[in-house]
């Protein structure tokens, strides 16, 4: 697949399994594929995890939430989780080959859809949101099914993104959206006294005060208090810190975790950090791990061909008479170079004795440069696939008989935007490569300059190719603004 997106709607059911079949068969199509499907009867919800191509996706998700407003009616729906759609929330989430500002596209395209084929009225949220009030969920959802059912005509507030202002009869109303990978993590613990849980939840999110990156919220599940929290960006505010938070806090009123639960998926570097957490391994890092290591080898990294043999595809595709990739991959690539580079030295020096006062820093700086350096990967097709939808706007207009300024013009933004974002984000990179200068092993510098170098290369490379795209464009105030904010970038 050239472009690999996810999806994780939640839909409003999950006691009917023969409801829930219908709803999996339904998404179930050419370039999509179903990875998880958890149903919890106490919640009355299912999730379903599915990952596929960017145009193959979106149309699962529209079929999926057509199925469930056949077949879920909220007006009689009892569970203990908030709703307010027969599909509840739908998020995008970029996985390779697309940015979060695609995803943001596709749910706005998403949510048009269901509104047109289906008249149930479509709120977009996390990064898709249209006013910052709607960024998080609980702000749209506030009051559930009923209390927006008996607002949405005549309060502004409640005016939906895509469609009327009323409900879906029986459906209500869907939640669209694109977002980083989400972990729905579950304490269960040793006390049906759900006001604990309550309490606890209160004291772990971070909108009363408690963990960046943690909603949460307390419920009764299978007899047991539960606090029930989605864990938004699990690199800055990893599982193993949330569950020791809940375990205190639980402590505070005599009790105890019992149990812990994920729903859906869970990325493998999750329970890489809680193993290391949990163990105290010395040293560790991930090429520890037997099966990691062994993807490395059967990947490229063999005896005979080294480190060379993991590169060497992607600098012979610079090197062919074909215009992609070019510049801006590569500059996307050395960017993601300088943050792995700028990774491995605060990596060696993080939980030693000589830098335990910088701990904090150096776990910051890591957060931020895996999210950099994953983001900066992606870019490396994104630019290419920019470029190639340029060429084929100027051939359909050509083909048409005349320019299509407009269409030329949406795809000389996309070619811009990649690569701007690119700079963007390697500037980022030498910056904290800097900062780590000050705090890690002096012995690695050399390796801090080369991330510093290979940044510097980056930002000028990307900005070059921002230049070159903004020259043919049309809309001369887009070009302004994009020439004034890549002003801001040069090293």
């Amino acid at each position: 697949m050239s472009t690999i997106v996810e999806c994780v709607p939640n839909f409003s059911e999950g006691r009917d399994r023969a409801k829930v079949d219908a709803i999996v068969a339904a998404v179930k199509m050419d370039g999509v594929y179903v990875l998880d499907r958890e149903m919890d009867a106490d919640h009355n919800r299912c999730v379903i995890t599915l990952v596929g191509e960017r145009e193959a996706i979106q149309e699962a998700a529209i079929r999926g939430v057509g199925k469930a407003a056949e077949l879920i009616d909220l007006c009689v729906h009892k569970g203990a989780h908030p709703r307010m759609g027969a599909a509840d929330v739908v998020p995008f989430i970029p996985i390779d080959g697309v940015s979060i500002e695609d995803c943001v596209a596709m749910a706005r395209h998403v949510g048009a859809e269901i509104w047109k084929r289906y008249q149930i009225p479509v709120y977009l949220y996390e990064a898709a949101a249209s006013t910052p009030e709607r960024q998080n969920l609980e702000n749209i959802r506030r009051g559930q099914f009923e209390g927006i059912r008996a607002e949405i005509a005549t309060n502004p507030a409640r005016k939906p993104d895509f469609g009327e202002a009323r409900v879906h009869p029986t459906a209500g109303a869907t939640v669209v959206g694109a977002r980083k990978f989400l972990i729905a993590y579950n304490v269960f613990l040793n006390t049906p006294d759900v006001e604990i849980a309550k309490k606890i939840a209160k004291a772990v999110r971070f909108s009363s005060g408690g963990m960046r990156f943690v909603k949460g919220a307390g419920f009764l599940v299978r007899g047991l208090a539960q606090v029930s929290m989605n864990l938004t960006d699990f690199e800055q505010t990893p599982v193993h810190r949330v569950f020791e938070m809940v375990k205190r806090e639980a402590a505070r009123y005599g009790v105890a975790p019992v149990s812990s639960e994920i729903v859906g998926l869970i990325p493998k570097k999750a329970l890489e950090q809680a193993a290391e957490w949990f163990l105290q391994v010395e040293n560790f890092d991930s090429s520890l791990i037997l099966e990691n290591r062994l993807a490395a080898v059967m990947g490229g990294k063999t005896a005979v061909g080294g480190l060379r043999a993991g590169v060497e595809p992607f600098i012979e595709q610079l090197a062919a008479p074909t215009a992609t990739p070019g510049g801006g991959s590569a500059a996307a690539a050395a960017g993601a170079m300088a943050a792995g580079l700028a990774t491995m030295v605060a990596s060696m020096s993080r939980g030693k004795k000589a830098y335990l006062q910088y701990e904090s820093e150096l776990s910051g700086a890591i957060a931020e440069l895996s999210g950099l350096r994953e983001e900066l990967k992606a870019a490396i097709d994104a630019d290419s696939a920019a470029y190639d939808a340029v060429v084929k706007a100027y051939k359909d207009a050509k083909a048409a008989g005349g320019e299509n300024h407009a269409a030329i013009d949406a795809a000389l933004k996309q070619a811009t935007s990649v690569p701007l974002g690119a700079a963007e984000k390697s500037k980022k990179v030498a910056q904290i490569a800097s900062v780590l200068e000050g705090i890690t092993n002096p012995k690695m510098k050399s390796d801090l300059v080369t991330a510093q170098a290979l940044a510097k290369a980056a930002v000028t490379g990307a900005l070059a190719n921002v230049e070159i795209n903004l020259a043919p464009l049309k809309d001369q105030s887009f070009a302004l603004g994009v020439r004034s904010r890549a002003e801001t970038l040069k090293i």
